[in-house]
């Protein structure tokens, strides 16, 4: 495509069909498990044309070839097992508790050595003998912001490679490539499918060898995305500009209302001019998107009632739908311990600001009786 086009050009008319007469618009899925031997195809878990559209469009918006995985924690676990035996990774404290999770699994095991580090600060994080810096920014839930080309540059001249997990982002907002990333990762099951009814991750790369690694990785692991599954994403995603729009406003609304309410003690989002991480976003993001967290002044009790209460959000785990869910996410086991205790994440959907405001508003109100 003119590599002039507004992202939120690209994200409707990227991956679609050559246009000739009588040639469907879009692209359709394909159920096939076997190909007529001749092509280089040849089984459906080598290739499938729904993928090939998913990831033609991903791959323009972030700058790079894309694979589309079965979740975002396949996706995960295929760049991790990059990184060699007994290798070094460096990774958030807080991010996405199911890759910290399962980078618990492999230090226990000896497989990797994994050292946690304050990702906000730059300085702290240590990087000497590092295979594999693991970014996530903003992070999950605690909404810190990383100084992503820094962080690489200094990666870089470590020797190690650099991923940044883009899911709270999204190619609209931020394009790690560009800031110096080796790999992006999505767990396309949020904003990019964007309704709630897929699990899907991708991989997006500029790096022709890492992209034939993490390929083969897919092929040989078998963490295939379904057709289907695949073209349902990727439907979702022509719609994500107008959706992160009224999302991400909504967000915004929502900060500045909540940041006065005397029953919030503290409201992380960094589009508010007074957020640790507002300068650092406002430099190398688009937006600020639509998560956001607040804490109750260390009532958990208080703060689970609030997510009970809602008639309108959903108590839920998951985000980057058109609905607006929540969760008080120390509820989870797994869920790293210096998060507070008091924490719920919002992910702030499409429905009218003023409706959601209200029904957040008797939420906090009930939670203090």
């Amino acid at each position: 495509m003119t590599p002039d086009l507004d992202p939120s050009t690209v994200v409707v008319h990227a991956g679609r069909p050559e246009r000739v007469p009588n040639a469907p618009v879009g692209p359709s899925p394909v159920f096939s498990s076997t190909y007529v031997a001749g092509g280089d195809r040849g089984y459906g878990r080598f290739g499938n044309d729904a993928w090939t559209a998913l990831e033609d469009t991903l791959g323009q918006l972030e700058g790079g070839r894309a694979l589309s995985f079965a979740s975002g924690m396949a996706a995960a676990a295929a760049v991790i097992d990059l990184v060699p035996v007994g290798g070094r990774v460096v990774a958030p404290q807080h991010a996405y508790s199911g890759v910290l999770a399962l980078l618990d699994q492999h230090a226990e095991t000896g497989r990797l050595s994994v050292q946690r580090a304050d990702i906000a600060d730059t300085e702290a994080v240590n990087l000497d003998g590092a295979d594999l810096l693991w970014i996530e920014s903003p992070t999950n839930p605690a909404m810190e912001v990383a100084d992503i080309p820094a962080l690489a540059a200094a990666a870089h001249a470590a020797g190690a490679k650099v991923v940044v997990d883009n899911t709270f982002a999204t190619p609209l907002l931020q394009q790690p490539l560009r800031l110096g990333a080796d790999v992006v990762m999505h767990s396309a099951t949020k904003f990019i499918a964007g309704h709630s009814d897929v699990i899907l991750g991708a991989v997006v790369t500029a790096d022709d060898d890492l992209w034939s690694a993490i390929e083969l990785r897919r092929r040989s692991l078998g963490a295939i995305a379904g057709s289907m599954d695949a073209w349902l994403a990727l439907r979702g995603l022509r719609t994500l500009a107008l959706r992160l729009d009224r999302a991400q406003s909504n967000a915004a609304y929502l900060a500045e209302r909540l940041l006065r309410h005397p029953r919030v003690s503290r409201v992380r989002y960094p589009g508010l001019p007074d957020d640790p991480g507002h300068a650092r976003a406002a430099a190398q993001m688009s937006g600020f998107g639509a998560i956001l967290a607040i804490e109750l002044g260390g009532d958990a009790t208080a703060a689970q009632k609030v997510c009970e209460s809602t008639k309108l959000w959903v108590h839920a785990t998951s985000l980057g739908g058109v609905e607006s869910l929540l969760e008080r996410r120390r509820r989870w086991p797994i869920e790293v311990p210096t998060i507070p205790d008091d924490l719920i994440r919002l992910s702030v959907g499409i429905e009218h600001p003023a409706d959601l405001w209200t029904d957040l508003e008797q939420a906090l109100s009930s939670s203090s009786r």
